[in-house]
C-alpha cells in the first residue's frame, strides 16, 4: 500500500503541536513548563510508530519495503531544514557572534552524519546549563541525530530479522526488550547531583522513546483498525484517552529536568503513556483524533519540525543581544515566539516544502524563477547558504573563544575537581573539631590581632574591604556551602578565605534548589553540617517560600543560614527569586540574605558575557562581599 493511500491520522498533528509547544515553552521558561522537554518523547514515539507501521504495511501488502526510496524521502524531509538552520545560524554568527564560529565545522559535519548527539557527549556539552560553556544555538539538534540513526538502522534491522525468519510477534518481544534495557541503562547511569546530559543525549539511553512507538505499530497497525466497534468499547477507549492525556499534561507541567524520578522510570512512564495515547488517537472510532484535529493544530503540526529547528537559535541570538530578560519576562518571550514562527514559516514555504516535493530536474527552477519576489527570495536563500558555508569553512581555523565562556568553563571544571579532594579534608576536620556560632572571645580577638601582624594571609583581598583581622578570623569559621555554577566559579576564592579544612563547598553546574535538600540532609545525617550554612541557588530557576522553609527546617534554629540572592538579568525569574528571599529573611531570625544583586548592580564589568557569572575580578568582589556579610551578621549574634 503506497503512502498516498494510507490513512492520514490528523490527530497526530495535534500531538506534535503539544510536543513543540512544550519544548519551546520549556526553553523559554523551564519552570512554568518544567516538563516541556518531554515533548521530544512525543516526537520520538510518533516517528517510531509511523515508520514501523509503514514498513510492515509494505511488507504485508506484498510490495516489499523500498529501502532506497525510504532513505531518499527521509533525506528530502530532514536535511533541507537542518542544513538551512545550521548555515543560516552560521551566517548570523559570521557577522554578529564570531566567538561561536569555534567548532561550527564539526557541528555541521556531525549533524550531516547523524552523530551530533555523541559529539556533544564527547565534548562535554551540557543540555541544562546555558550559562557556563553552553552558548551553542545547536544544542537541541541532538534529537535529529537520534532520529537519523533510527531511520538508517531500524529498517535494516527489521529486514534482517525477517530474513532470519522472525515473525512479527518475535520482533515485538525483541523491540520491547531493547526498550526496557535502554530505560534500565538510563537509571543505572543516573547519578544524583551530576549533570545528566550524557544520559539525556545518549542514543543508548533514549532509544526506548522510539522503540515503544515501534512496538505499538506491530500490535496496533493503523490500517488494520476499523470503525464500527461496540459503543461500550468506544466509550472505554475515549475515557482511557482522557486519563492518558491528563497524565501527559500533568507530567509536562510538573516533572523537572533534575528530578531523579525522571531518569529512574519517569521518562519511560511518560513514553509508555504517550505510546498508548498514540494508539488511542490512531483508532478511527476514537474521539481523540477529532479533538486533536483542527486548523490551528494542523498548521502548527505541519510546521512543528521547523518550529523545533529554529527555536533555540532564535533564543540564543536574542538573549545575546537583549540581556535584560528579567526586566521584560512577558514581552521578550512573546517577541521570541513571533520571530520563531516567522522564520519557521519562511523555511517551510521556501526551503523545506519545495525541496521535499521536488525532483532533481525541478531544482534548476530555483535559479530560473520569473517573478520578482521569487528572485528576491531565491537571492536571500542563496546568500544565506553562501555566508553560512563560509562560516563553516572559517571555523576550521577559528580560535577557541578568548576568555569569556572557555575561561569560565575551565575554571568551573578545575574547581569542581579540586572540591572533591577538599571535601574529604573538611569532613574529617568537622568531625574532630565541632564549632559553634558563638561570639568572639577576648582570647580569640587577641589571637587574630597577633596573627594579623605576624602572619598575614590572603593580602590580595584587603583592597576589597576585608581587614587582616577579618581574614584571620575567616580561616576558623566552619561553613557548609551548597550552590550552583556561580558558587562553583568562585570556589577557589572561597577556599582561600575560609580555609579548606573548615569550609565544605558543594557547588555544581545547573543545580536546582531541590537537589540541595538531599545534599544538606545527607550532611546533617552524617553529623557534618556546619553551624554556618551558605546557599547560592536560584540562578537556574525560581524558588518558592516552601522550598526555603525546607532548607530552614534542615538547618534548625541553632544554625545560621546565609543565602546569596541572584544577579541573573538574562532570566525571567530573577525578581521572583529575590522577592521570595527578601520575604523569607523577615520570617526567620537565623536567615540572612546576602544582597549580591544590589551590590553588583551597575557593575557589568564584573561579569563574563553572560552577565551572570563573575569574571576573575568580579569573583574577588563576589566572594569578599559574601565573607564581609557573614562576618557582619555573626558580630550581631
Amino acid at each position: 500500500m503506497d503512502k498516498q493511500k494510507r490513512r492520514y491520522i490528523t490527530g497526530f498533528d495535534g500531538l506534535r503541536t503539544l510536543a513543540v509547544i512544550g519544548v519551546i515553552m520549556y526553553h523559554l521558561n523551564p519552570n512554568s513548563f518544567s516538563g516541556g522537554y518531554l515533548g521530544v518523547l512525543i516526537f520520538f514515539t510518533i516517528s517510531g510508530y509511523l515508520i514501523t507501521d509503514h514498513f510492515f504495511n509494505n511488507q504485508e501488502s506484498g510490495k516489499g519495503f523500498d529501502l532506497g526510496n525510504f532513505y531518499w524521502k527521509r533525506i528530502k524531509r530532514i536535511y533541507p531544514g537542518m542544513i538551512f538552520v545550521i548555515l543560516g545560524s552560521g551566517a548570523y554568527i559570521f557577522f554578529f557572534l564570531k566567538d561561536l564560529l569555534y567548532n561550527l565545522n564539526q557541528i555541521f559535519i556531525t549533524n550531516i552524519l547523524n552523530v551530533y548527539n555523541w559529539w556533544q557527549i564527547s565534548n562535554g556539552q551540557s543540555y541544562f546549563e546555558r550559562f557556563a560553556n553552553n552558548e551553542s544555538p545547536f544544542t537541541h539538534l541532538w534529537t535529529l541525530s537520534i532520529e537519523g540513526q533510527f531511520y538508517i538502522f531500524w529498517p535494516l534491522i527489521l529486514l534482517l530479522l525477517l530474513r532470519l525468519g522472525w515473525n512479527k510477534g518475535k520482533i515485538f518481544i525483541f523491540t520491547i526488550s531493547l526498550a526496557l534495557i535502554s530505560a534500565v541503562w538510563m537509571a543505572i547511569l543516573f547519578k544524583p547531583g551530576v549533570d545528566p546530559s550524557r544520559i539525556y543525549y545518549g542514543t543508548d539511553t533514549r532509544m526506548f522513546g522510539i522503540l515503544l512507538g515501534c512496538a505499538l505499530a506491530m500490535i496496533w497497525p493503523a490500517e488494520r483498525l476499523r470503525t464500527g466497534i461496540a459503543k461500550g468499547d468506544r466509550n472505554r477507549l475515549n475515557i482511557l484517552g482522557l486519563f492518558l492525556f491528563a497524565g501527559m499534561i500533568y507530567m509536562i507541567f510538573s516533572i523537572k529536568d533534575n528530578d531523579p524520578f525522571l531518569y529512574r522510570g519517569g521518562m519511560f512512564l511518560f513514553t509508555l503513556i504517550t505510546t498508548i495515547f498514540v494508539g488511542v488517537i490512531a483508532h478511527p472510532d476514537s474521539v481523540w483524533n477529532r479533538v486533536l484535529s483542527n486548523r490551528v493544530f494542523s498548521y502548527i503540526g505541519s510546521r512543528s519540525y521547523g518550529l523545533y529547528l529554529y527555536q533555540f537559535p532564535v533564543m540564543i541570538f536574542f538573549e545575546a543581544k537583549f540581556k535584560n530578560i528579567a526586566d521584560h519576562p512577558i514581552l521578550y518571550p512573546i517577541i521570541e515566539v513571533i520571530i520563531i514562527v516567522l522564520i519557521s514559516e519562511f523555511s517551510y514555504r521556501f526551503v523545506e516544502q519545495p525541496i521535499a516535493k521536488a525532483k532533481w530536474s525541478d531544482l534548476k527552477s530555483f535559479f530560473t524563477v520569473s517573478k520578482m519576489y521569487q528572485k528576491v527570495i531565491a537571492t536571500v536563500i542563496a546568500a544565506i547558504l553562501v555566508m553560512g558555508s563560509v562560516s563553516v569553512v572559517q571555523a576550521v581555523n577559528a580560535p577557541k573563544p578568548a576568555a569569556n565562556h572557555n575561561q569560565l568553563a575551565n575554571n568551573i571544571n578545575k574547581n569542581e575537581k579540586k572540591a572533591s579532594s577538599d571535601k574529604k579534608e573538611a569532613i574529617k576536620n568537622f568531625k574532630k573539631n565541632p564549632s559553634s556560632t558563638s561570639k568572639l572571645t577576648s582570647a580569640e580577638i587577641a589571637k587574630y590581632k597577633k596573627a594579623a601582624k605576624e602572619k598575614p594571609v590572603n593580602k590580595e583581598f584587603e583592597k576589597y574591604g576585608l581587614t587582616q583581622f577579618d581574614l584571620q578570623r575567616l580561616q576558623d569559621i566552619q561553613l557548609t556551602g551548597v550552590g550552583d555554577s556561580v558558587m562553583a566559579d568562585g570556589y577557589d576564592n572561597f577556599m582561600k578565605l575560609f580555609n579548606s579544612k573548615n569550609a565544605l563547598i558543594d557547588a555544581a553546574v545547573s543545580r536546582q534548589l531541590e537537589a540541595s535538600v538531599n545534599i544538606l540532609n545527607g550532611y546533617k545525617d552524617k553529623g557534618i553540617l556546619a553551624p554556618n550554612i551558605l546557599i547560592g541557588l536560584g540562578t537556574n530557576g525560581p524558588i518558592s517560600s516552601d522550598q526555603v522553609d525546607q532548607i530552614m527546617q534542615i538547618a534548625g534554629k541553632n544554625r545560621q543560614v546565609f543565602w546569596i540572592n541572584v544577579h541573573v538579568p538574562t532570566r525571567p525569574w530573577e525578581k521572583t527569586v529575590n522577592s521570595v528571599l527578601a520575604t523569607s529573611d523577615k520570617k526567620y531570625k537565623n536567615l540572612t540574605v546576602i544582597d549580591w544583586y544590589d551590590y553588583s548592580e551597575g557593575h557589568q564589568d564584573w561579569f563574563y558575557d553572560d552577565n551572570v557569572h563573575p569574571n576573575p575580578d568580579g569573583s574577588m568582589y563576589y566572594t569578599s562581599f559574601v565573607a564581609k556579610e557573614i562576618l557582619k551578621d555573626l558580630d550581631k549574634k
